[in-house]
C-alpha cells in the first residue's frame, strides 16, 4: 500500500505545473488563430460569384478537406445527375453557399433565406421524384438569414442569364411538354406522380391532384383534375373520368392518360380554342394508374429476361404477370355484382336498373383497397360520362359485362341505354385512327365486334366489372376502351399510339354535353337534391347532384323527360334533340308540392349504406403495415451511393427520417 502511495506522489511531482493567473512569467498563453478568408478553391464551387471563403464554415466543417470529405459536399457535386438535370445549378450553388460561405473583411456572409425559400418551392418535387428528403445544410431557417440581416443572394451570378432568357422563357413553359416533347419511355410509378406534380404546378390556375387512396403495398393513388374552378363542382357543368392501368400489366392506356394530362395543360396555356372550351365547361379527372402494385411487378417481369416460365407448377403465364393487385384479385371482377340483382328482379313490376344499392353480403368477401377507393370516389362526385383503359385487343366494349345466359355463354345483354352506350363507344373508336377498321380488329374481340364496339356480355361474360357498377349504382355512362392488342407494347411504339389515340380522347370527353342538362327546384325556388330524372321508354333514372342540377345522356330525337321526388308532383316536358347537337340542351323543371292526401312510395335508405359493418377496415390496416413494412426494408436506388463503410449512414436523406 505504502509503495503505490509512493508511485502516487512521484507521479504527482513530475507532471507539468499548471498554469496559474497569478504567475504570469511562468506561462505562454495559448493564443487562439482567429480565422481569417482564404481562397475558395472547391472544384465544384468555383463558378460562385465570390473568390474567397473561410472555415470553420456554416455546418462547422473546419477545413477545406473536411468539407471535400462530407456527404453534403458528395451531394452537391452529383446533383446534376442525381435530378436528372433538374434545379441545377441552383441546387449546387445553394449547398456551395453554406460548405464555402462568403467572406469579406474576415468575415463570413451569410445566403438569403429569401433565396432559399425559392428553390425550394421549385425544386423540392425534384427530390420526392426521386424519394429523398431536402437536404438538411438547406434549410433556410437554419443556415440561411433575411435580407435586414445582411445576406447576400449565392445566385446572382444566374440572375442576367436569366434576365437575357426571359423573353424565350414564355415559349420554353408552353412548349416544355407539348406532345411534340412528351417522353415517349414507360413511366415508374414514381415517375408517374412527378409528371402529374409538375403538370399541376405548371398549370395551377386549371389543373389540381388528388388522391382517393392508396393500394394493397401503400401506394398512392393520384388523381390530377381539369377545370377552370380546380376543386369545386360548378353548377350544370359535367364530371368526366378516365381510369388506366386496372390491370397492371395493360399498360398503354396508363402512358396515354399521362400525355392526356400534359397535352391538355400545354395546349390550354397555347391558346388550343377547343382545349380551352373543354376545361373551362367540364370537370375532368384522370387516375392514369388504379394498380400500381400489378404495374410494379409487371415491369420487373418484362425485364427479367431470365425468367423461366415453364418451369413446373408456374403460378402464371407470362402474359399474366401484373394483372392483378397485390391481393392476386382481378380488379375488374372485384365490384358489387349488381348485374345479377337487376336480372333477378327484371320480371318484377316496375324494377330498377339505377342506383341498386350495394348488398350487405358483398362487404364480408375480399374487396380490394384500390376497389374500396374508386368505389367511394364515385359515389362523392357526380360523374356523367366515363372510361376504363385496358389492353390486348382494339376495341370499345359496353355494358352489361354480364351475360344474363341461364349457362353464363356470352350473348347480347344491352342495358336500357344501349342507344346512348353506342353511340358514345363509337365516338372513341370513330375517332381512333384505325379501331373502327375491320383490318385491324385483334385479340379475342375480332369475331364479336362490329366497327371497333362490342357488347361487353356478347364478348366475354364476366360479373363484378366496373362499367356494369357504375351504371347500376350511379348517374355514370362508362365503358371499356382495350387500346391495343399487345398489353405491354415496346416503347418504340407509345408515341404513335399517341398519335392515334389524342382525337378520341378529346372527342369522347366532349361527349359529356350530348343530351340534356338543368336544374330541379321547387316552387320557393330552393335546389332539390335526389330528384329523379326519367325518360319515357328508358327504364333507367339519373338523379340531381347536390345543388339540384343533373345531366342526362341521350341520342338525338325526341324525347319526353319527367322529374320527380317524394312529396312533390311529377313535371313532364317533350324536347327535341337535334342530331348535330354539340351543347347539352337546357331543361329545368320545378317541382310543386303533392296534395296533402297524396301517398308517396317509401323511400329507400338503403342506398346511402357505404360498408356498413366497417368490414373494410382491416384491408386498410393491412395496408398501412405493407407501406411501413416496405418502408423499412426498401431503401432507394441512389442510397448505396452515399452509405459509405467507416462513415455513419446519412439517414437525413431518407424522407422518412
Amino acid at each position: 500500500m505504502l509503495l503505490i502511495l509512493l508511485q502516487l506522489l512521484v507521479f504527482a511531482s513530475c507532471a507539468p505545473p499548471r498554469c496559474d493567473p497569478k504567475f504570469r512569467g511562468q506561462c505562454k498563453p495559448i493564443i487562439e488563430e482567429k480565422p481569417k478568408c482564404t481562397d475558395l478553391i472547391l472544384s465544384y464551387c468555383d463558378d460562385m460569384p465570390y473568390a474567397q471563403t473561410m472555415f470553420p464554415n456554416i455546418l462547422g466543417h473546419k477545413t477545406r478537406e473536411d468539407a471535400e470529405a462530407g456527404t453534403e459536399y458528395l451531394l452537391i457535386s452529383v446533383a446534376e445527375s442525381l435530378l436528372g438535370g433538374d434545379c441545377n445549378p441552383e441546387i449546387r450553388m445553394l449547398g456551395c453557399s453554406v460548405l464555402a460561405p462568403r467572406c469579406e473583411k474576415e468575415k463570413v456572409l451569410k445566403p438569403c433565406r429569401s433565396t432559399c425559400e425559392a428553390v425550394r418551392r421549385r425544386c423540392s418535387r425534384t427530390f420526392d421524384k426521386i424519394q429523398m428528403a431536402w437536404p438538411y445544410f438547406l434549410d433556410c431557417d437554419r443556415f440561411f438569414v433575411s435580407d435586414q440581416e445582411g445576406c447576400y443572394d449565392p445566385l446572382e451570378g444566374l440572375r442576367g442569364q436569366e434576365e437575357g432568357e426571359a423573353a424565350d422563357g414564355l415559349d420554353i413553359l408552353l412548349t416544355a411538354d407539348s406532345p411534340d416533347t412528351l417522353q415517349f419511355t414507360y413511366h415508374s410509378n414514381t415517375d408517374l406522380i412527378s409528371v402529374l406534380k409538375k403538370t399541376e404546378e405548371q398549370c395551377s390556375g386549371i389543373a389540381r391532384t388528388y388522391s382517393i387512396g392508396r393500394s394493397m403495398e401503400g401506394r398512392e393513388l393520384l388523381v390530377i383534375e381539369f377545370s377552370n374552378n380546380p376543386g369545386e363542382h360548378e353548377l350544370l357543368e359535367p364530371e368526366v373520368k378516365y381510369i388506366g392501368n386496372m390491370r397492371g400489366n395493360e399498360v398503354l392506356g396508363r402512358q396515354l392518360l399521362i400525355y392526356l394530362a400534359q397535352h391538355l395543360c400545354s395546349e390550354y396555356l397555347l391558346g388550343n380554342e377547343r382545349i380551352q372550351t373543354l376545361i373551362n365547361t367540364t370537370r375532368i379527372h384522370i387516375l392514369p394508374s388504379m394498380n400500381p402494385d400489378g404495374y410494379e411487378l409487371a415491369v420487373s417481369g418484362v425485364s427479367d429476361n431470365n425468367y423461366d416460365f415453364e418451369q413446373e407448377d408456374q403460378r402464371y403465364d407470362s402474359w399474366n404477370i401484373g394483372r392483378n393487385n397485390a391481393q392476386n384479385i382481378d380488379l375488374n371482377r372485384n365490384f358489387p355484382d349488381l348485374t345479377s340483382i337487376v336480372y333477378s328482379r327484371r320480371r318484377q313490376k316496375g324494377y330498377r336498373t339505377d342506383h341498386i344499392p350495394i348488398p350487405d353480403y358483398y362487404w364480408f368477401g375480399k374487396v380490394a383497397p384500390e376497389t374500396y377507393a374508386v368505389m367511394k370516389w364515385v359515389r362523392s362526385i357526380p360523374f356523367v360520362l366515363s372510361a376504363n383503359f385496358h389492353g390486348g385487343d382494339l376495341v370499345v366494349s359496353y355494358p352489361y359485362d354480364l351475360s344474363k345466359h341461364p349457362l353464363g355463354h356470352e350473348m347480347f345483354c344491352p342495358t336500357p341505354d344501349d342507344k346512348v352506350f353506342k353511340f358514345i363507344a363509337a365516338t372513341y373508336a370513330n375517332a381512333h385512327e384505325t379501331m373502327s377498321n375491320e383490318n385491324a380488329r385483334c385479340g379475342s374481340s375480332r369475331t364479336h365486334s362490329q366497327k371497333g364496339i362490342v357488347n361487353a356480355a356478347q364478348w366475354s361474360s364476366l360479373a363484378g366489372g366496373m362499367q356494369d357498377f357504375n351504371y347500376l349504382h350511379t348517374n355514370c355512362f362508362e365503358v371499356t376502351v382495350s387500346v391495343g392488342c399487345d398489353r405491354f407494347p415496346p416503347e418504340e411504339d407509345l408515341a404513335f399510339a399517341w398519335h392515334e389515340n389524342q382525337e378520341s380522347l378529346l372527342s369522347f370527353m366532349e361527349t359529356a354535353h350530348r343530351g340534356i342538362k338543368g336544374i330541379v327546384k321547387d316552387e320557393k325556388g330552393n335546389a332539390m337534391k335526389g330528384a329523379r330524372i326519367s325518360v319515357r321508354g328508358i327504364q333507367h333514372d339519373i338523379t340531381t347532384a347536390e345543388n339540384g342540377d343533373y345531366w342526362r345522356l341521350l341520342t338525338p330525337g325526341s324525347h319526353i323527360v319527367s322529374a320527380s321526388a317524394q312529396g312533390y308532383t311529377t313535371a313532364t316536358k317533350i324536347i327535341q334533340l337535334p342530331s348535330r347537337m354539340k351543347i347539352a340542351g337546357r331543361v329545368d323543371f320545378v317541382l310543386p308540392k303533392a296534395p296533402v292526401n297524396f301517398d308517396p312510395q317509401e323511400e329507400d335508405l338503403s342506398y346511402d349504406k357505404f360498408d356498413p359493418y366497417n368490414q373494410y377496415q382491416h384491408y386498410t390496416q393491412m395496408a398501412d403495415l405493407s407501406q411501413n413494412q416496405e418502408e423499412r426494408a426498401e431503401k432507394p436506388w441512389w442510397w448505396n451511393y452515399f452509405a459509405l463503410p467507416g462513415v455513419p449512414s446519412p439517414t437525413w436523406l431518407l424522407k422518412q427520417y
